[in-house]
């Protein structure tokens, strides 16, 4: 059985859609007396299990009773209890059958299948909970229902709907600038408290990461939600922070002024009209500027050193290189291809967003078939294993629509080091038991 998981615990409650329809006395003579007794005895269960089998029971043996949608409505609020993932979509899906605009059926179709896009990133799986969400946003306003109940279920399903759009435009449909829109309309629809945790908080890093997508990019909005997410997103903070010191540095030249911005954007989750953010020097400008700054051209890092090879005019990238030629050097980055013999890895953040690689490590024995890494395995961050390499050749490689001008680096004798296990524990002194001879 799947569980997951609405909002905290079990959030349709909190959220506020009506509970499943108790049978009002004046309509029982609407079911023959067999078939209310059986109503009767499957909606009284206090057991979930036995009541969700009570009611699938009562469906099959009265597959056409009046009482159907109610019968339905119940089902999902009892999968929902036995947090049992699919039977709660299929129940909301057969709800949705009769009910066509039933808006507990639609946020939870769409938020089960949400989850599902996200995580396989099936095209179809995610065209079909768009349509489901764009359903959803424009499905009407049930009679009997009053406004502010209306609002309630509304309130706490359209930045769903937004959400499951967004994803399906980033992951299905390749459309960045639409998946920013839908995320904006979204993130505009929370009130200031729930922007700071929960989907509130992870859509607004959605957001960011969108901005630094080729055909969406834009660093001034991305830098700003990376420190909104930053301000908030305790578990994630060191990752957001590598990302938003990158993305700043890129276009700022250097790290000052990132405080104010990270204090700014605690308090608001949209910047206001007038941020902006002083652009940097080209990039030949600053990497002449590392050049002339740096005493020690060895202490640079790598991308540092990747940047200014890349950026740089051919005198000072030249000059760089002279210093790092035939040098030994770890290769930290995400594997794109992989042979026996070479190694190709995306080590910039902008190869890893591109999905390019810009370096080359040339083995220095051929690699047996089981240690030829998978694409997208990670070298350089613990626990995972180390490549290592000597620096071969380099070579400026012109911008692309997907790729800023970079550098391509080649490594010879390359080889992988693998994990260091954990070391043993040992007990200290003071808990080593003394045994006294008698």
């Amino acid at each position: 059985m799947k569980k997951f998981v609405f909002a905290s615990v079990m959030a349709l409650a909190s959220i506020g859609f009506a509970v499943a329809p108790v049978l009002r006395a004046q309509d029982q003579v609407a079911l023959p007396p067999a078939e209310f007794a059986a109503y009767s005895q499957a909606t009284t269960q206090t057991d979930p299990a036995a009541r969700a089998t009570a009611l699938e029971t009562f469906l099959t043996n009265y597959p056409q009773s009046k009482v159907k949608n109610t019968v339905l409505d119940g089902l999902v609020d009892t999968y929902q209890k036995l947090q049992d993932a699919d039977k709660t979509l299929g129940a909301a899906s057969r709800l949705l059958q009769v009910d066509p605009n039933n808006m507990k059926a639609l946020f939870i179709s769409v938020f089960i299948k949400k989850g599902q896009c996200a995580k396989t990133s099936d095209a179809q799986t995610c065209d079909d909970t768009a349509a489901l969400a764009t359903k959803g946003l424009a499905a009407p306003k049930p009679a009997d229902l009053k406004d502010d109940d209306w609002k309630k279920e509304t309130g706490a399903a359209y930045p769903v709907f937004h959400s499951a759009i967004a994803l399906d435009d980033i992951i299905s449909k390749k459309d960045i600038k639409g998946g920013i829109s839908e995320y904006r309309t979204e993130l505009m629809l929370y009130p200031p408290d729930q922007s700071t945790s929960g989907a509130g908080l992870w859509d607004t890093l959605q957001l960011a990461e969108a901005y630094v997508k080729p055909d969406g990019r834009d660093l001034v909005q991305a830098c700003w939600f990376y420190a909104r997410a930053w301000n908030y997103a305790t578990p994630l903070k060191a990752q957001i922070e590598t990302k938003l010191e990158y993305y700043y540095k890129k276009y700022h030249g250097d790290l000052k002024g990132l405080d104010d911005i990270k204090t700014q954007s605690a308090a608001t989750l949209f910047p206001p009209g007038t941020f902006t953010i002083s652009a940097a020097p080209t990039p030949a400008e600053m990497a002449h500027k590392a050049m002339v700054e740096t005493t020690d051209l060895k202490s640079l890092n790598l991308s540092d050193k990747e940047f200014i090879l890349g950026s740089g005019s051919k005198e000072d990238a030249d000059k760089l290189w002279e210093v790092m030629k035939d040098q030994a050097t770890p290769c930290p980055g995400v594997v794109i291809e992989a042979t026996a013999s070479t190694l190709k890895l995306a080590v910039s953040q902008d190869a890893k967003d591109a999905k390019i690689a810009d370096f080359i490590v040339n083995m220095k024995k051929p690699l047996e078939e089981k240690e030829i890494p998978a694409v997208g395995a990670e070298f350089g961050l613990q626990p995972a294993a180390e490549l290592d390499g000597t620096y071969d050749s380099y070579t400026q490689v012109a911008a692309t629509a997907t790729m800023a001008q970079t550098a391509q680096i080649v490594l010879r004798e390359g080889v992988i080091i693998p994990k260091k296990a954990a070391p043993a524990h040992k007990p200290s002194a003071a808990h080593k038991t003394t045994h006294t001879a008698h």
